[in-house]
């Protein structure tokens, strides 16, 4: 605000401002007034501006760009800040407005004064609240000026701290100007331009970049863990392999990352390494149920029948009430060959958990080995009707239906359990051995093909190809074929035999007794079919095909 170039202070003019970085645009009018205050009025009320700044400060209120700009120009065109008494000596003239809402200043009357509107430029606002600074009176200091409460009559605070609202002690023209650089100084220390305070924006910045730095690696491990889960839920165990051995140590050594790795190793059939992970998971959480039923069924299938047993009786110990418990009681049993009893303790475990998908598959199994198909095919429903992804169970279907020679059924389902769990090499060799038997002989060869692809370690798919190539008259073949299933498996009695059968085809006779006579050795049972063999050794040879494995 200005006044008249004549310098009446009757006549005034008014100028409205709006605060940067405030929404509401808080106005600030500046108006000439008509009579001078007193030197002491102006100074307290400097005071009073400067609490309300390091009040502003200690709410760590950022003053916007605008307003940091604009009080650095004020300051420079002044040559710094003033004193306390510079400024309790200032002949600006100040008074409020008749709303009661605004503070309004005014420049002095005559041009010979040097008084400068107050700078209120430091002071932030909250958006939507008024800015707040002083009201003084028209007296001197004890008759003038009363009270805070006085000063801040009629206007609407920006702070929630109760420090304005108390009662200060009354000011005074003759205060010590230390008082006035100590609050510069702490004013200073608040808004990070002292030495003090750039030393504590750097702490907070050195402590939020280190914030950022751990939340990034929490975010990485979770995003690490999250792909190698979501490749072994898709059956893809060698990719989530290779994202779980990417973790770092202190992470891979844990009871759940442990349990995934023996998961992945058991879904690939490689049943030493998925063990040694899963005895590694109870050495790290010896507490831990989860995972257990995997570990038992992974001994099962490497026969070991004393560990198996040891597992049921702690499992058991520990918690008679959790489904794994029985289930694994339930594997021990079936090692045994006692299937019905077996079945009572999978059974067991169905009724503590009846959405326990894998106890029903194997409670099916076990109705197989008794060739109680009726009560096995309600079983594999059973599990399939709770999760219709449970590969197993499809696959146990499709066994059913082979033994029963029903191949079109089997080779549906068997199909079916290979659309879930494309990566099985097991998979790939029945549902060729069921094309074969549908007379699907390329398809067969295609599909076993595939098998070696995924797993060229395994027998199974080399000794359903013998049997299609001495289907196909092709016995050079077919021996090929016995002689890798030989190396993998030299203590499978069928194998000898099919490859004395093939011997005999081709005309070597010696050969062909020296295999009966290994494979009577290894498997006195069958002796009946051997003898019988060796008895048409120098017959004809009659187109017959290799047993089934």
């Amino acid at each position: 605000g200005t006044t008249t170039p004549g310098g009446d202070p009757a006549t005034t003019t008014t100028t409205t401002t709006t605060t940067p970085g405030n929404g509401t645009g808080d106005v600030i009018g500046i108006m000439a007034s008509s009579s001078t205050p007193p030197a002491s009025a102006i100074g307290y009320a400097n005071e009073v501006l400067d609490r309300a700044r390091r009040v502003v400060a200690g709410l760590a209120y950022e003053p916007s760009p605008e307003t940091s700009a604009a009080s650095a120009r004020g300051r420079r065109r002044r040559g710094g800040p003033p004193s306390a008494r510079q400024r309790r000596n200032d002949g600006a003239r100040f008074r409020v407005s008749s709303s009661g809402r605004n503070v309004t200043t005014a420049l002095p009357s005559t041009p010979s004064s040097r008084g400068a509107p107050f700078d209120v430029a430091g002071v932030s606002t909250v958006k939507g609240e008024k800015r707040t600074l002083f009201s003084p009176g028209d007296d001197g200091c004890d008759d003038g000026i009363e009270d805070e409460g006085d000063l801040l009559r009629g206007t609407r605070t920006m702070m929630t701290s109760s420090s304005l609202h108390r009662k200060t002690p009354k000011a005074c023209p003759d205060d010590d100007d230390d008082d006035a650089d100590d609050s510069r100084a702490r004013m200073a220390a608040a808004d990070g331009s002292g030495v003090g305070g750039t030393e504590r924006l750097d702490d907070i910045g050195a402590a939020a970049e280190e914030g950022e730095e751990r939340v990034g690696r929490v975010l990485e491990l979770l995003c690490g863990l999250g792909a190698a889960y979501r490749y072994l839920c898709r059956y893809r165990s060698q990719d989530a392999l290779e994202l779980f051995r990417e973790l770092p140590p202190e992470q891979i050594n844990t009871g759940w990352v442990q349990h995934q790795i023996g998961k992945a190793y058991f879904e690939m059939s490689d049943y030493q390494n998925a063990h040694r992970a899963l005895q590694t998971m109870q050495k790290v959480e010896p507490h831990r149920i989860k995972g257990l039923d995997i570990l038992s069924t992974t001994l099962w299938q490497l026969k070991k029948e004393v560990e198996l047993s040891d597992l049921a009786q702690q499992v058991v110990d520990f918690d008679r009430m959790s489904p794994e418990a029985w289930f694994v009681v339930g594997n021990c049993f079936s090692l045994q060959k006692e299937h019905e009893t077996a079945v009572t303790f999978f059974r067991r475990s169905i009724q503590l958990n009846p959405s326990y998908t894998y106890a029903h598959t194997l409670c099916g199994h076990e109705y197989t080995s008794n060739e109680d198909f009726d009560k096995a095919i309600s079983c594999y429903r059973d599990a399939i009707r709770v999760d219709g992804r449970h590969y197993n169970a499809w696959y146990g279907l499709g066994a059913i239906y082979f033994r029963q020679e029903k191949f079109d059924l089997a080779e549906y389902h068997f199909r079916r359990a290979l659309d879930i769990n494309s990566q099985s090499s097991v998979l790939h060799c029945h549902l060729g051995m069921a094309q074969h038997q549908n007379g699907k002989t390329e398809e067969a060869l295609d599909t076993l093909a595939g098998a070696f692809r995924l797993d060229p370690r395994n027998p199974q798919a080399h000794y359903q190809r013998a049997t299609i190539f001495m289907t196909l008259d092709r016995p050079e073949d077919a021996l090929s074929e016995l002689e890798k299933v030989r190396s993998a498996a030299p203590k499978e009695a069928s194998v000898h035999f099919n490859m004395g059968k093939v011997h005999k085809r081709l005309g070597q006779p010696a050969k062909a007794m020296r295999c009966f006579l290994t494979a009577l050795d290894l498997d006195p049972k069958d002796n009946n079919l051997i003898k019988a063999a060796m008895d048409r050794l120098d017959e004809p040879d009659v187109e017959e095909e290799v047993s089934v494995f």
